[in-house]
């Protein structure tokens, strides 16, 4: 593997400087704890989603080497070679390296679709080249990497995982697809989907990062898939239970928290971070902003509005708009007036990184300096977007937020593992933070599911971890009901 060539002065460079999509990504409540599973204990753990609920129970023949020493069984059992004996974990450079699992007598052979007794088959995605929409989003930070640089990485992760991780005697082998259609295209995405799944894999890394049409049509044909993205609502993902399995919080658990701070931090005060003094006398008068992509997201903007009313919040203005680059700024000319007309001193913005560009530029041309309140979702609370938007207006913005303390990028377990194993860079050295999560989730959750590998043993597995540690530069993540959402 040759690590990426030398790229001119720019953009690029300018935005590794400040900490590249590597250190907002990682926010996602993604990358921190991939590579931190810890197994929990022997008890079932209940997993709540929507109206359904679901019994997570451990698969068989899953035993740490940490349980195996409990039990008295180390001298009966053996652990892969990737495994570090004195700490009982995986054998890399990693203060958060994941337990070591025992070896199996027997693997069960074909257990599941793409899968034999010696290789598991995995597809990863790969986007449109020169996707127009995407890059709207990602050139606007400077964002260069190629398809070439994106499959190299993903090849030096599983060259990685496959080395080190237990997999019960099976190759983790990975195909690549490239997209035929735009981010936000759902036709091309649900005939992407039919393609891949009819190359038969046991899986799916990532996919199109604006439509559910894709996971929607991988679980439908039985296809699990990792970090794909989800409708948002707990019910979406309960009707495509085990399938669809994602690294980031889900929208409707982005709104409980907004909702919730809104009521106990700004409901009921003065709008004292306005940039007109006018607007910070009375009580805050709330307007909401939100992205209208599909029928899932009407539905999380009218809970957002029910949930505001049951806390007794008023929003005296509800108005969506659509991810449309050549109206953008008509839109946002448009909303920004009729906030201003209503008498809108707070604007609560859940939406793309993007668009607020153009409604900050909209409301400095029209004399109005309200407070900007974003959700934490979507990279908006990210500096490296917050620059591309009007300074004057984003001094007065502030909100939720899932950021971890800033690192020096390239001291971020993602880069660091990787320049470990293979001796270079990644070749995705900018878009890495968003690639590394999908192998590393799916190949811990490979340890959890034990030798008879199943859609159902990889989702229990996960489901049956305890969240993982948490840190000043890492979040936790989680499957399963901890006790954490309601």
């Amino acid at each position: 593997m040759q690590p990426s060539s030398d790229r001119p002065a720019g953009s690029g460079r300018q935005l590794r400087r400040y900490g590249p999509l590597a250190a907002i990504l990682v926010v996602l409540v993604v990358v921190a704890g991939v590579l931190v599973f810890t197994q929990g204990d022997d008890d079932d753990e209940t997993a709540t989603t929507g109206d359904t609920t679901t019994d997570a129970e451990a698969p068989s023949g899953v035993i740490s080497y940490a349980q195996a020493e409990e039990d008295g069984q180390l001298d009966e059992l053996t652990f892969p070679e990737g495994c570090d004996t004195e700490r009982g974990t995986v054998a890399i450079p990693d203060f958060f390296a994941p337990p070591c699992y025992a070896d199996a007598e027997d693997n069960g052979g074909e257990t599941a679709t793409g899968v034999t007794g010696d290789a598991i088959k995995v597809v990863a995605y790969i986007p449109l080249e020169n996707d127009p929409v995407l890059g709207l989003i990602i050139g606007a930070v400077g964002i260069d990497d190629t398809g070439a640089e994106t499959q190299a990485t993903y090849e030096g992760y599983a060259d990685l995982y496959n080395s080190y991780y237990q997999t019960y005697g099976r190759t983790v082998e990975v195909e690549f697809y490239q997209g035929t259609g735009t981010a936000i295209d759902e036709v091309a995405a649900r005939a992407d989907a039919q393609a891949v799944a009819d190359k038969e894999p046991f899986a799916v890394w990532g996919g199109p990062v604006l439509t559910t049409a894709w996971a929607d049509e991988l679980a439908n044909r039985g296809v699990v898939c990792v970090g794909c993205l989800g409708a948002g609502l707990p019910e979406w993902y309960a009707e495509r239970d085990p399938y669809v399995i994602t690294v980031a919080k889900s929208a409707d658990q982005v709104q409980l928290t907004f909702v919730e701070y809104i009521e106990k931090r700004l409901a009921g005060k003065p709008a004292v971070h306005a940039g007109d003094e006018a607007l910070q006398e009375g009580e805050r008068v709330f307007g909401s902003i939100n992205l209208e992509i599909n029928e899932e997201s009407t539905i999380l903007a009218e809970r957002f509005e029910e949930r505001l009313t049951e806390a007794g919040v008023e929003l005296k203005e509800r108005i969506a708009y659509t991810f449309d680059p050549g109206r953008l700024q008509e839109q946002a000319d448009q909303i920004v007036a009729r906030l201003k007309a209503s008498g809108v001193t707070t604007i609560l913005f859940s939406g793309d990184p993007v668009a607020p560009a153009n409604f900050t530029i909209a409301a400095t041309n029209q004399d109005y300096s309200p407070e900007w309140v974003h959700n934490g979702a979507n990279l908006v609370d990210s500096t490296v977007f917050a620059r591309t938007y009007d300074q004057e207006q984003w001094g007065h913005a502030f909100g939720v937020s899932s950021l971890t303390a800033r690192a020096e990028p390239l001291k971020q377990n993602y880069n660091s593992l990787y320049r470990w194993f293979t001796g270079e860079e990644p070749p995705a050295r900018d878009t890495n933070p968003v690639l590394y999560p999908q192998p590393a989730l799916f190949f811990a959750g490979l340890q959890v599911a034990g030798p008879n590998l199943t859609p159902q043993a990889f989702r229990d597995g996960l489901f049956t971890l305890e969240p993982t540690p948490d840190a000043v530069t890492n979040p936790s993540l989680s499957f399963g009901d901890h006790g954490i959402w309601p």
